[in-house]
């Protein structure tokens, strides 16, 4: 029996592409109407995806997976010497949530060890573990009232990368690059940057695609994931006997092919196939000229340290950084593991540090000297902060920290922020915030409203609800910080 066509087109198109299509196609609709009518010289002026003029173009992402100390690097509370040792206040852990490591055990308080001072004009109190970072103190906005409700690694991760602890939600990279589009057509606009893993370091915690992918978001907007060995990117080089050319032919055949199952289907993932087999087919000439260095000059090596020579390294991936901004990728993310430091904490706080203190301070240097500084946003955080108490005898050495979600620094420089400056205050134990609160969803907002975008307007139809990377919970642009 012949099916009739409309029976054909019911049984191709499936229903996610009808409620995506239709919702896209309803709030597009919706906006419109909703919209007031810019003036046509605002509109020449405005960049595409904008709602209002950016300060910023791009962001690289420095995430130090794993948490770092803010009271050992950042947050200095001298007055906690004097009570080393002492039961935490009632009074001030308020029976506040703590991990299942922590849970029926003692809370004894355990001060830094390392030595604090003021750093640049600004006067900014950095820790003695960050001294190339401290040279560029008053490019820095310390955010020392960030928090987020999430206590394990695995969802606070995840929230902070993709606006929510529960997995499938679009990454903060992915949203840009959704909102936004491309800068540059022979490259991803979201590139991700892994460090290689060197020996020394212990409790790592993984790292998973879903924290650069696109989740709801049409796919072609997830970030591409360079590895640290071999190409940067897999089959980006043709194998034996097949040349650029022949490359070309086969590639032209095959989006011919698709072209017509996009017709038949309407299927949007066939265009995203379509789109990204010709952007590899691009990054075969445009990722080989990225990822060599031979042209750098040996001052600008020098600024990254040592190991930049190493492939792989957390120093060579900030100057791929400083290369991928020159050619305008939209969003690059680094990551950093070997920050959960539940033991060893002096021993391995040390080596965490050496290993990124001088690369960040030379991409900040490098991008400002290029110009780039003023519209790259650089933007440091690790999902959540440690506690002021320890794990295990804060007496001895092997001591470490437990997590704290309540209260932890985060830092942003460049892009229309202010430069040596300290928002949001902690208690005396860096155990609450006392002043100007910081929620993970505000960071998100400020990072958007530097790139021109109202974090309220830029959604995705899902489910039934305009998809926002902050949310539907209220959150706020950090005025106060800006430039």
């Amino acid at each position: 029996m012949m099916t009739n066509p409309f029976q054909q087109f019911c049984d191709l198109q499936n229903r996610r592409q009808f409620i995506t299509q239709a919702g896209i196609g309803l709030g597009a609709a919706a906006v419109s109407s909703m919209a007031q009518p810019a003036s046509a010289e605002a509109t020449a002026k405005m960049p595409a995806g904008c709602h209002h003029p950016p300060k910023a173009k791009r962001v690289i992402f420095l995430f130090m997976a794993g948490a770092p100390s803010q009271l050992d690097l950042f947050d200095y509370k001298p007055d906690l010497e004097k009570i080393h040792g002492q039961p935490l206040p009632k009074e001030i852990s308020k029976g506040q949530r703590v991990t299942t490591m922590t849970r029926g055990k003692k809370q004894v308080i355990c001060a830094s060890i390392f030595k604090f001072a003021p750093q640049g004009k600004s006067g900014l109190v950095m820790s003695e573990l960050l001294p190339h970072l401290s040279s560029v103190a008053d490019d820095l906005c310390l955010i020392k009232s960030t928090h987020t409700e999430a206590i394990n690694h695995d969802p606070a991760k995840t929230f902070f990368c993709t606006g929510a602890e529960q997995p499938g939600r679009g990454s903060m990279g992915a949203w840009l690059s959704y909102g936004l589009g491309t800068l540059n057509k022979d490259l991803p606009d979201f590139i991700v940057l892994t460090s290689a893993f060197w020996s020394g370091k212990v409790n790592v915690q993984a790292l998973y695609s879903r924290l650069w992918g696109s989740g709801f978001l049409p796919s072609k907007h997830q970030g591409v994931a360079f590895q640290t060995v071999g190409d940067p990117v897999l089959f980006l080089s043709n194998p034996p006997g097949v040349d650029r050319k022949t490359r070309l032919k086969m590639l032209n055949f095959v989006a011919k092919i698709n072209q017509q199952q996009q017709k038949l289907t309407g299927d949007p993932e066939i265009q995203t196939s379509i789109t990204q087999q010709e952007m590899a087919f691009r990054m075969q000439m445009s990722v080989p000229e990225l990822t060599d260095l031979s042209g750098e000059s040996k001052a600008a090596l020098e600024m990254y340290g040592p190991e930049v020579q190493k492939t792989g390294s957390f120093a060579r991936n900030c100057l791929l950084a400083r290369r991928m901004a020159e050619r305008n990728v939209r969003f690059i993310q680094l990551f950093h593991r070997g920050w959960d430091h539940h033991s060893n904490l002096p021993t391995h706080l040390r080596g965490q540090a050496r290993d990124v203190d001088q690369p960040i301070a030379g991409l900040l240097k490098d991008l400002k000297q290029r110009g780039l500084l003023d519209d790259t946003l650089v933007v440091f955080a690790g999902e959540f902060g440690r506690t002021t108490f320890a794990q295990g005898n804060p007496k001895r050495d092997n001591y470490g920290r437990d997590h704290h979600p309540r209260c932890f620094t985060t830092w942003m420089a460049g892009g229309g922020i202010k430069g040596g400056i300290s928002y949001g205050e902690t208690d005396d134990f860096c155990y609450n915030i006392t002043k100007d609160p910081v929620h993970i969803r505000d960071f998100h907002a400020t990072m958007l409203h530097q790139l021109g975008i109202n974090h309220k307007r830029l959604t995705f139809p899902y489910q039934g609800l305009d998809q926002r990377l902050t949310g539907v919970v209220p959150s706020r642009v950090i005025k106060e910080i800006l430039s």
